[in-house]
């Protein structure tokens, strides 16, 4: 007699949770770093840095999601120092080569002055307009061309031909026009008093020139040497060994405290026009209200603002977890890193002193338990859910409140998305790569042109240095009653949009953020005793508005722009399919 088995369908095993994400310290995440560069790389950036984050000391400081600003503003004073330096460096040159060669090499700088006009006249735009395209592309060619004419006639005159008292023409007439047939040599137009231009002013100049070229080529030289030491990717984690933060000064010392203590706090001083400084581009906010209908066939319960938030939030947790763990292939989600916090807004508008912000964690407490169950108009609470993806470069916030009054529910969502660092900070460890590894004549090519224009560049960056100071004597920001963040140096160094990855990432967890707490309020009504019907047809109605939570089948919410669907709970008796009484 054979034995028998009963068959015995295989068990599902237990899901483990996937492991933890790994997290980043915002003063070592990469979005920091690139920042950093960004100080070294555009000196109109650096300047919007120290101007919000050092001269304007009586602004708080705008929530650094993913970064750390003490840090991008210590690189962007180093950054100056640094730029600052050299241009003392070259002023210096070109007032000693100006001297030596008798205002021979102010040419040069009047025809530098005239490419930096071309520059002006053309724009910024990426594609300008042709009224000033041409006259910029007519008068850079014909700098370039009087720059190569007064180069070449130099070379000719330190080789003695300036000498020669019966030539006709001077090297002038190239950059300056024609004139007649004349005794008059070169030297005879430069200098009509009767002193000579020599053959030793003329090689003066040369090498007066020539070391304005090593200046430009030694500074762009410290600037990549920066890019690719203490801000590369190996050193920069290592805050102890940063020169930019070993060299602070006593102000920079006072500042960067404030920062810190203000940048990551749950409390947040906002301006009353910028409520969400710092958090990004607003991404389809939407506003929810509907009727608590009592549901007849279950028991009614209380229902406060808590009890929605505490129903949201373990659903919102549960995104962390993965549906499979592999551990030779580890789930790499930006999901995995979801935080979750409840953060209360408050105007800064009433305190004396920037010192004053309640950020200590009772008084937080205190605000955070009032404003919860409250609908005040400055006072707000959210619960705040961000996710921090592309290394903390793309940084997707969602402001989730809920508010019961009058028998009614109401829903604020608001989103908002910081995109990536632009593309030029991006590419500082190629540039720097590239430049470093370049040849003589590559880094000579880089200098040369850039010798005309560095005189006006110095007095530029002298310039706006001077305008600083007068400001950091005169404005009285020490003494100023504080203010809101006017802006967000994340904000500042942010590109225009994504790329096409990163534009799916954001739609991804949008959705699924979105998606989670219309699942969560929907719990809280049905648990709470109440119809679900009216919110269900709402969901639908703002999904056909554009935003990304569609419509409701049961528990599981259906994405899509044209999606549809029915109320999702089953018609009860007494009662039409929408939920209300028959």
């Amino acid at each position: 007699m054979g034995v028998s088995t009963a068959y015995v369908p295989q068990q599902p095993q237990p899901v483990r949770p996937a492991a933890p994400a790994p997290t980043t310290a915002p003063y070592t995440s990469e979005a920091t770093r690139l920042l950093c560069a960004g100080t070294y790389l555009d000196s109109g950036y650096r300047d919007q840095v120290i101007d919000e984050l050092y001269l304007n000391e009586q602004r708080i400081t705008a929530p650094s999601l993913g970064f750390d600003a003490s840090r991008v503003l210590a690189h962007a004073l180093r950054a100056r120092r640094l730029e600052l330096a050299w241009d003392a460096a070259i002023l210096g040159l070109w007032a000693v080569g100006a001297a030596l060669s008798q205002g021979w090499l102010l040419l040069f700088l009047g025809l530098g002055l005239q490419l930096a006009i071309a520059s002006w006249i053309r724009g910024r735009d990426e594609h300008p307009p042709l009224y000033r395209v041409v006259p910029a592309w007519v008068l850079r060619w014909y700098s370039r061309i009087g720059l190569l004419y007064l180069f070449v006639a130099t070379v000719f005159l330190a080789f003695g031909a300036g000498d020669d008292s019966s030539g006709s023409s001077s090297p002038y007439d190239g950059v300056y026009g024609t004139t007649s047939t004349s005794s008059l040599s070169a030297t005879d137009v430069l200098d009509p008093g009767g002193s000579t231009f020599s053959a030793l002013q003329a090689w003066l100049s040369l090498a007066v020139l020539a070391l304005i070229a090593l200046c430009v080529a030694a500074q762009r030289s410290q600037v990549t040497r920066s890019l690719s030491q203490e801000l590369s990717t190996q050193r920069f984690p290592d805050a102890a060994a940063d020169p930019a933060l070993t060299a602070e000064g006593g102000r920079l010392r006072r500042m960067t405290g404030r920062i810190r203590a203000e940048q990551h706090q749950p409390l947040i001083m906002y301006h009353e026009a910028r409520p969400f400084c710092g958090a990004g581009s607003a991404y389809d906010t939407w506003v929810l209200a509907v009727e608590l209908r009592p549901d007849a066939m279950r028991k009614q319960r209380p229902l406060t603002n808590r009890t929605v938030l505490d129903t949201v939030r373990p659903l919102l947790e549960q995104l962390r977890e993965s549906a499979a763990t592999n551990l030779q292939f580890p789930v790499r989600d930006r999901l995995r890193g979801l935080e979750i916090d409840e953060c209360v807004f408050l105007p800064v508008e009433g305190l004396l002193r920037r010192e004053d912000a309640p950020y200590q964690p009772e008084v937080f407490e205190e605000h955070r338990r009032r404003a919860v169950e409250e609908g005040a108009e400055k006072r707000r609470h959210f619960l705040r859910v961000r996710v921090g993806g592309w290394e903390e470069e793309l940084v997707v916030s969602v402001f989730f409140r809920v508010h019961t009054q009058g028998r009614m529910l109401m829903l604020e969502v608001a989103p908002h998305v910081l995109t990536p660092v632009r593309e030029e900070f991006k590419d500082a460890d190629r540039l720097a790569h590239r430049y470093n590894r370049n040849s003589v004549l590559g880094k000579a090519a880089y200098a040369v042109p850039r010798v005309p224009r560095s005189a006006g560049a110095a007095l530029a960056h002298l310039g706006r240095l001077i305008v600083f100071g007068w400001r950091l004597l005169t404005a009285g920001n020490a003494g100023a009653l504080p203010e809101g963040p006017a802006r967000s140096v994340r904000e500042l160094g942010a590109a225009p949009r994504g790329s096409l990855f990163q534009e799916m990432d954001v739609d991804r967890y949008l959705r699924t953020v979105q998606d989670r707490i219309a699942h969560g309020v929907r719990t809280a009504l049905l648990e709470a005793g109440y119809q679900t019907g009216e919110f269900v047809q709402k969901i639908v109605n703002i999904s056909n508005g554009g935003v990304n939570i569609e419509s409701v089948e049961d528990s599981t919410f259906a994405v899509g722009s044209h999606a549809t669907a029915t109320s999702g709970v089953e018609p009860q008796k007494g009662a039409d399919g929408d939920g209300r009484p028959a």
